[in-house]
């Protein structure tokens, strides 16, 4: 199995710690590789990773990563990574065949979710988003997280940053069928080059399961405050060690 990470985007609001934002250190450690070694954890070795802005950098980082674990990387370029995230997914179409995991490179995640997920394969032609329902969660930023309205059936019924009427979080944590890259290329057609475009697209045909993670840990490392936040749980799962 394969995981795709994307990576192409800019992250100016992280810009102050580094001018590469999956290569900034947390803990000694860039974030890029603390995402990589979670899903290897989880038993995944295989990677597609889509770079875009400086991303020659990243490229050569997991390039020398690659070569110190065992790993293997398979690069993918995004030029037009100024526009949404789901153009990125689309650029590894042609490299992921089989059913994919896709995370983000920025979303620290406790590899249990992962190692959970997979053991559950999507239904054919649909998605399984992993999601948390804990709305309290201290590591959430309310106003930049991707909520997420799940149904009685455990399907999602809406998704975005914007929805009032929410019971859910998105982690970031996919498990994929290629169903995904026509419903981006169809939101794609609608002026939304999102990956949630996408998704919002197989959820009104009732293809988007969910996963609860259950109260495991994952943040969404998007800004200095969650950069602080997440640094504070590394250190307490480092010294609980």
């Amino acid at each position: 199995m394969k995981c795709l990470i994307i990576a192409a985007g800019q992250g100016s609001r992280l810009s102050q710690k580094g001018d590469s934002k999956p290569l900034i250190p947390l803990l000694g450690t860039p974030i890029i590789e603390h995402v990589i070694g979670s899903v290897t954890t989880a038993g995944i070795n295989d990677f597609c990773v889509v770079t875009g802005f400086n991303g020659k950098p990243v490229r050569d980082f997991l390039d020398d990563l690659a070569n110190r674990c065992p790993v293997t990387i398979t690069h993918i370029n995004n030029d037009a990574w100024k526009q949404g995230n789901g153009l990125s997914v689309l650029k590894a179409r042609d490299t992921l065949t089989e059913p994919f995991i896709l995370v983000m490179c920025d979303h620290l995640f406790d590899p249990a979710i992962l190692r959970d997920l997979i053991k559950v394969p999507p239904i054919a032609d649909a998605v399984t988003l992993a999601v948390d329902f804990d709305l309290k969660s201290p590591q959430i930023d309310m106003e930049d997280v991707t909520k997420v309205l799940v149904n009685d059936e455990e399907k999602v019924e809406a998704i975005g940053k914007e929805l009032t009427s929410f019971n859910a979080f998105d982690t970031g944590i996919f498990y994929c069928t290629g169903a995904l890259f026509g419903a981006i290329e169809y939101s794609q057609t609608q002026g939304d080059t999102s990956l949630s475009g996408g998704i919002r697209r197989l959820a009104s045909q009732g293809k988007v399961n969910i996963f609860d993670i259950g109260g495991h840990f994952w943040i969404d490392v998007d800004d200095p405050q969650a950069y602080g936040k997440a640094e504070q749980a590394l250190q307490s799962q480092a010294e609980a060690i």
